[in-house]
C-alpha cells in the first residue's frame, strides 16, 4: 500500500517514547462487541498499519479476553520487531464505567493487578509491558485507603521489570481524571475526545501539557458516526454494541448533526468527515496520538492520510466548537 505522506510522530509525554500520530485501536480485532470479525483480515490490517508507519498499538485484556493482545503479539513475531503497545487491566468487578462510590478493593486490588499484568505479559509474549493502564477510572480512588498499596504494587512491578509506564483510561467524563494527573503517578491518560464531545480540551489537555503527561485519544469517530458513513437506516448486528448506542431515535439525530457538521468541516484541511475527525484531534498539541479502531486494510488506508501536518487553526477550532454535543449514549 502506498501512502502519499510519511507518518508523523509525537512524544508520548514524559516517557520519551516517540509514537505515530495515528495509532491502532485494537478493540474491534478482539472479536467482541463489534459484530463479526475475521482474524486473517485483522492481521492484514495490522500489517498494513506497520507498513504505513503506525508505531503505537492499543489493546486490552477485555478486548476478546486477550484475543486482541495475542493478535498484536503475532504481528510483532511476524515482522520480527516490537513496536509500542499499551494494554489495560480490567476492573475486577467488571463494571464500566467506574462509580465513585465503588471501593478500590472491588476494582483494582493489588493481587488482581499483579495477576492481570502477568496474564498480559503472556498474551503479548513479552517480558515487559511498555504501558499498562487501569481500564476504568474515578478520582475517588486517589483518596481510597488502598491507594498507597496500589501505588506500591506498581512500583514493585516496575522494579521487577514487568511494567515501564502506567496510565489510566478515563470514562466519558474527562473531569474524573484531573486528580490522578495532578498526583504525578501516571505517565499517560487515554480519553474520549471528538468533534462532538470536546470537553477534554477544556481542563484535562492543558493540565496534561503542563505536567508532560501523554494523551491518547480514543473514539475520534464517535463509534462510527464521524466517519460520515452511517445513515439513519443503518442496521447493526445484535452483537454489535452500537445497536444500543445508536438505538431508538439516536442514529437519526446523530446523522442530522453530522450533516450540519459537514458544511463547516470539509474544505482545504479535510476532504472527508473521517479525515476531519482525526485532524481535529491532532490539532491539539497536548495530544500524542489518536487511536481509531481499524479492522480492515481499507480502514488503515483512510486513517493514515490524516497525519500530514495540515491541521485546524485556532479560528477553525473556535468555529467547530459550536458543534459540541455532550451526551452519554453508553448509558
Amino acid at each position: 500500500m502506498q501512502q502519499t505522506t510519511a507518518m508523523r510522530s509525537r512524544l508520548l509525554g514524559r516517557t520519551g517514547i516517540s509514537v505515530s500520530e495515528i495509532g491502532f485501536g485494537g478493540w474491534g480485532i478482539g472479536k467482541t462487541m463489534w459484530g463479526p470479525s475475521d482474524d486473517s483480515e485483522s492481521m492484514r490490517a495490522l500489517h498494513a498499519a506497520v507498513d504505513s508507519g503506525i508505531t503505537y498499538f492499543d489493546t486490552a485484556f477485555a478486548y476478546g479476553h486477550g484475543h486482541s493482545e495475542k493478535l498484536i503479539a503475532k504481528l510483532f513475531k511476524e515482522i520480527g520487531r516490537r513496536l509500542t503497545v499499551s494494554t489495560k487491566i480490567p476492573p475486577k468487578n467488571m463494571e464500566w464505567p467506574a462509580r465513585a462510590q465503588t471501593p478500590l478493593s472491588r476494582a483494582f486490588p493489588p493481587d488482581w493487578i499483579i495477576s492481570c499484568v502477568d496474564r498480559s505479559l503472556r498474551n503479548l509474549s513479552c517480558d515487559t509491558l511498555v504501558l499498562e493502564q487501569f481500564h476504568v477510572w474515578t478520582d475517588s480512588w486517589v483518596r481510597d485507603p488502598l491507594w498507597p498499596k496500589v501505588m506500591e504494587t506498581f512500583e514493585n512491578l516496575k522494579k521487577a521489570g514487568k511494567v515501564r509506564f502506567v496510565g489510566v483510561s478515563v470514562g466519558d467524563n474527562p473531569e474524573t481524571a484531573v486528580e490522578i494527573v495532578k498526583s504525578g503517578f501516571v505517565d499517560q491518560i487515554q480519553v474520549l475526545f471528538n468533534l462532538f464531545d470536546q470537553r477534554a480540551s477544556e481542563t484535562l489537555f492543558p493540565l496534561c501539557a503542563e505536567r508532560k503527561i501523554g494523551v491518547v485519544v480514543r473514539c475520534p469517530f464517535d463509534e462510527g458516526s464521524l466517519t460520515g458513513e452511517l445513515k439513519p437506516d443503518t442496521q447493526f448486528p445484535p452483537e454489535d454494541f452500537r445497536s444500543h448506542y445508536f438505538g431508538g431515535s439516536r442514529l437519526k439525530e446523530t446523522c442530522e448533526r453530522v450533516a450540519a457538521l459537514e458544511k463547516e468541516v470539509l474544505g482545504p484541511v479535510a476532504p472527508t468527515v473521517s479525515i476531519a475527525a482525526l485532524k481535529f484531534v491532532l490539532s491539539f498539541d497536548a495530544v500524542s496520538t489518536v487511536i481509531p479502531g481499524m479492522r480492515k486494510v481499507s480502514h488503515v488506508q483512510k486513517n493514515v492520510l490524516a497525519s500530514d501536518g495540515n491541521y485546524f487553526n485556532a479560528a477553525d477550532l473556535a468555529r467547530l466548537a459550536q458543534h459540541r454535543w455532550v451526551r452519554n449514549f453508553y448509558a
